[in-house]
């Protein structure tokens, strides 16, 4: 199944599954470069710095898929940009309590909420970013 098959707010836990999986595939890439960037003093710390790095993305594409979905129903509005925006936003609001930091929490509320948006924008219009162009 992938994300776009379903409309949005319907099969909610499909979408937080595949969205789950998702982000900790790159927190499992990401957490295996910053082992090769900053070496680890044992092989235990090296496993826990990436069993980290993995659960918190994974978290965070949990909280997103969720949100949005969620958000998608309550409003009865599932092509809304704003719910990817609200689900972008609940993730960073996740990390600002993680590193206990309201500005943290806020910067990444207004950053991963405007990546969400674009990305259902750039959904919704059609927009290529990867691609051959078009002549």
């Amino acid at each position: 199944m992938g994300y776009w098959d379903e409309p949005d707010g319907t099969d909610c836990v499909g979408k937080t599954w595949f969205t789950t999986k998702l982000a900790a595939a790159v927190g499992l890439v990401g957490s295996a470069y910053h082992i090769v960037g900053y070496q680890p003093e044992s092989a235990v710390e090296g496993l826990q710095k990436v069993t980290k790095g993995t659960v918190v993305m994974a978290t965070l594409g949990a909280i997103f898929g969720m949100t949005t979905c969620l958000v998608a129903e309550a409003r009865e509005a599932p092509d809304e940009p704003l719910n990817y925006f609200i689900g972008g936003c609940a993730s960073g609001v996740f990390l600002g309590a993680r590193t206990h930091s309201i500005v943290t929490g806020a910067s990444m509320c207004l950053c991963l909420g405007t990546v969400g948006f674009f990305t259902k924008v750039a959904k919704v219009e059609g927009w290529k970013i990867f691609g051959p162009p078009e002549v």
